[in-house]
């Protein structure tokens, strides 16, 4: 059976493919896009060029129609590009009818996210989670795999031994599948454990979309060293820190990112380490007001919480993070198209709908300078020991009495 291997190297050359149809108009496919080429530099590959046609759906069999996948060929064999990246994920059809046309690697925005997990798993837990994705992904996609074997001639007799090739990898595919899943629900067992020998203290998470600076800010609040990088998915595994703030202590865990079109095998394959967040009692959601759509990132995490638990109940934190890479461009007096984020000052922006949480809800920090780190502190601490209290209020007393003190 083919061996499941990092689809990238390093160095390789990379052209991006994507549609503007109606539901996806020429400015999103262009932001989806800058985030496929960030996915693809973070997997290795080099982004030499991007294209884009316009289409009411994708062509079922190529995806981009006949004229376009011909501009393509030619602009690849002049320019030695050896691989393609689709923003959206292909049918088995359309990878085998794209690769006989263009003669090179093609992949789609799923398998690039499960190359970049595999390339960034390093525990035993994370890699069986990144596996199982992995051959989930696989399973539907073997045909393509044995082109080679395929029966020339259909009738009695003469089955080829291309589709017995294929049934024998089906069946081992889905025998590994049971044996993964069943090494997922030893280790969810395990974890669960775990969590229940850390006691009674209050669990604090760090959620949000990935690269907005969760680990950094993990660093400055527990002052240990989780690995943080400017990449897509740099942390993969789940990182538990004890953390004191004043008299109060708690659990503050650092999960994966999420992100636009996260395949669904991801999802289910990172439940068991999802569940840090179904078990948190407070929710930070770490957001880059930086990014031109932040507001549609944290509509992503949001609904992506909400099909890996029941979040609606649990108090939330919103720290806006990277206030020193905030810019904005005034638009000039004669430019009467309406505003948006970009356009507008930071100060003024405070002043949108985040004026409107309630109060106690919502910081502005910038993790990489410290800003506002004491306040975001403070937040923590407030909502943190109100969840202690409700759980052992004589333990509150005594902190109410050390405050007394500390004051005096």
């Amino acid at each position: 059976m083919k061996e499941f291997v990092n689809t990238l190297e390093t160095t390789e050359k990379a052209l991006l493919v994507g549609l503007i149809t109606p539901r996806q108009n020429e400015a999103k496919a262009a932001e989806y896009l800058d985030e496929l080429e960030f996915l693809a530099e973070t997997a290795g590959a080099v982004v030499v060029d991007r294209f884009t046609q316009k289409l009411e759906y994708p062509n079922p069999r190529t995806f981009v129609g006949q004229g376009k996948l011909a501009e393509i060929r030619e602009y690849c064999e002049k320019n030695e590009v050896g691989m393609i990246i689709f923003d959206d994920d292909l049918s088995t059809k359309q990878v085998a009818n794209i690769e006989k046309e263009l003669q090179i690697k093609v992949l789609d925005r799923s398998s690039l996210i499960l190359d970049i997990f595999a390339k960034r798993a390093q525990t035993a837990t994370a890699k069986t989670q990144v596996e199982l994705a992995q051959y989930q992904y696989l399973l539907p996609r073997l045909t393509r795999l044995w082109t080679h074997l395929e029966r020339q001639k259909g009738g009695i007799g003469m089955r080829g031994p291309g589709e017995t090739q294929i049934e024998t990898d089906r069946r081992i595919i889905q025998r590994r599948i049971s044996l993964l899943k069943e090494e997922l629900r030893d280790i969810d067992r395990q974890k669960t454990l775990q969590r229940k020998n850390r006691g009674k203290l209050t669990r604090v998470a760090l959620v949000g979309y990935t690269n907005v600076g969760k680990s950094t800010l993990m660093n400055l609040l527990s002052k240990s060293d989780v690995f943080a990088e400017n990449k897509l998915f740099a942390t993969l595994d789940t990182t538990v820190r004890k953390v004191t703030i004043d008299n109060l202590p708690f659990l503050l865990t650092d999960t994966v990112g999420f992100i636009r079109k996260l395949p669904t095998h991801l999802v289910e394959s990172f439940k068991s380490t999802l569940d840090e967040v179904r078990d948190a009692d407070l929710l930070i959601h770490v957001v880059d007001i930086s990014h031109p759509n932040f507001e549609e990132q944290i509509n992503v995490v949001n609904k992506t919480l909400a099909e890996i638990c029941d979040s609606g109940d649990k108090p939330v934190i919103v720290v806006f993070n990277k206030t020193d890479a905030y810019t904005h461009v005034p638009k000039a007096d004669d430019d009467l198209t309406p505003r948006t984020a970009e356009n507008i000052p930071l100060e003024e922006l405070r002043q949108t709908w985040m004026n409107r949480l309630e109060p106690g809800n919502c910081v502005f920090v910038s993790a990489k300078n410290g800003t506002n780190i004491d306040e975001l502190k403070k937040l923590i601490y407030e909502k943190a020991r109100r969840i202690h209290a409700e759980r052992f209020p004589y333990n509150d007393f005594l902190y109410q009495k050390y405050d007394d003190l500390s004051e005096s």
